[in-house]
C-alpha cells in the first residue's frame, strides 16, 4: 500500500496548488540521503555512503538539488561546497532557544537576490553563495 501525502495527494486535497504539484512531484528524479533507510519509493534514489561523492556526481551531471531536511545534512553540504543557493522562509514566531541550522567552521560568503513576503507574513530571503 502507497504512503505519504504527494503519491495520492487528489485523495486529501481538493486545492489547486496541490493538484498541480502533485504529479510534478510523482514524476520527478529525487535523491534521500539517510543513514537508516535503505529504500523509496516514487523514483526515489537513497544515498547512504559517499554522500560528497555522490551529490558532486550529480551536480556535475546538470541535476538541480533541492534540500529539505535537517540541520545535519544542512551544514554537512555547506562545509563541502555543495550548496549554491540557500532559500530561508523566516516566520514571524519568537522562540526561546533550538539548534542552529547550519554549523559551518568557516565563513560562508552570501549575496542576496532576492526577497519574497507571502500572504501569512512569511518570507523569504533567497541568497547565493559568493565565488
Amino acid at each position: 500500500m502507497m504512503s505519504g501525502y504527494w503519491p495520492r495527494a487528489e485523495e486529501f486535497s481538493t486545492h489547486e496548488h496541490d493538484l498541480a504539484f502533485a504529479p510534478v512531484w510523482r514524476e520527478a528524479s529525487k535523491v534521500v540521503v539517510s543513514s537508516t533507510l535503505t529504500e523509496a519509493d516514487w523514483n526515489t534514489r537513497v544515498i547512504r555512503t559517499d554522500v560528497v561523492e555522490q551529490l558532486t556526481a550529480l551536480k556535475d551531471g546538470g541535476a538541480h538539488l533541492v534540500l529539505f531536511g535537517g540541520s545535519t545534512l544542512a551544514g554537512f553540504l555547506t562545509e563541502n561546497g555543495l550548496i549554491d543557493e540557500y532559500q530561508i522562509f523566516v516566520h514571524p514566531v519568537l522562540l526561546g532557544g533550538g539548534k542552529p541550522v547550519f554549523t559551518p567552521q568557516r565563513r560562508v560568503d552570501l549575496s542576496l537576490v532576492e526577497t519574497r513576503t507571502f500572504d501569512s507574513q512569511v518570507f523569504m530571503l533567497r541568497h547565493q553563495r559568493t565565488a
